[in-house]
């Protein structure tokens, strides 16, 4: 592998029975840098973060994450890594600070340098006043902020994130940009990005990849695939590339 890369894969695929949820995924991800997955449900995104995160096997194909072999590296990966799934599970009985604790504990943090780090995170995400509170009590744009906080909260080399904005009000969503463009360019962390947001994707990835029917079909940066399909934004090259443009003129069809 080669030492600029943090994520290089070759034919990766997987399939569920019959379903091919990924086919054939030749890709590299540059250390350092942003990159975007777009697709729609069922696209195969999910699967391919958790085969690179060491989650689940491949079908077939190989790759590697961060110099090590996805077959026979899996823990070395989970060190390495931090994953933000689009689905995550909370300890509701804990407070922010014990749940960031356990996190913490998990990848061999403790101490003066743990405890400081989650008062700065905490002050960061606007929770300082709450960190003592039962999560329980959280609304779920508050729970999203802890578990960004204990995604980045090791300092990982590469952060997987499936879709970490989807519970976050715009300010929210904006402090999750600044942490991401933050952490690429002063700690070369690289971040791969799951969304469906493409205004989120266009602000903030390098490099986007649109999957559809479990196939990388389209590969470039957000002004490239633009002007490759001549759209307006990346929301218009999106709809062109995958479907799904509105007819307005049917909208209110159903009257008739």
């Amino acid at each position: 592998m080669s030492s600029n890369l943090d994520i290089q894969t070759k034919g990766l695929s997987k399939n569920f029975g019959s379903v091919i949820a990924l086919q054939n995924l030749d890709l590299e991800v540059q250390s350092g840098s942003v990159f975007g997955l777009l697709g729609p449900n069922g696209a195969g995104k999910t699967t391919a973060v958790r085969i690179l995160s060491g989650l689940l096997k491949q079908t077939s194909g190989n790759a590697t994450v961060c110099g090590f072999d996805i077959n026979t590296q899996r823990k070395e990966i989970k060190a390495a890594t931090g994953l933000l799934p689009e689905t995550p599970g909370l300890y509701s009985k804990l407070s922010a600070v014990e749940f960031l604790e356990f996190i913490g504990a998990l990848n061999d943090m403790s101490g003066e340098l743990l405890h400081r780090r989650i008062d700065s995170l905490m002050d960061l995400m606007g929770l300082e006043d709450r960190q003592n509170d039962l999560l329980e009590s959280y609304s779920s744009g508050m729970k999203q902020k802890v578990l960004v906080a204990s995604t980045v909260l090791h300092e990982p080399k590469l952060v997987f994130l499936d879709e970490a904005t989807s519970r976050l009000d715009p300010s929210a969503s904006a402090l999750v940009k600044e942490i991401i463009m933050a952490m690429a360019k002063e700690m070369d962390t690289t971040f791969f990005i799951c969304t469906h947001m493409t205004d989120f994707a266009e602000d903030v990835c390098e490099v986007i990849g649109i999957l559809n029917e479990g196939i990388l079909n389209t590969l470039g940066s957000p002004r490239n695939i633009i002007e490759q399909v001549e759209a307006e934004d990346l929301e218009d090259a999106y709809l062109k590339i995958v479907g799904g443009q509105v007819d307005r003129s049917k909208l209110l069809s159903w009257r008739d």
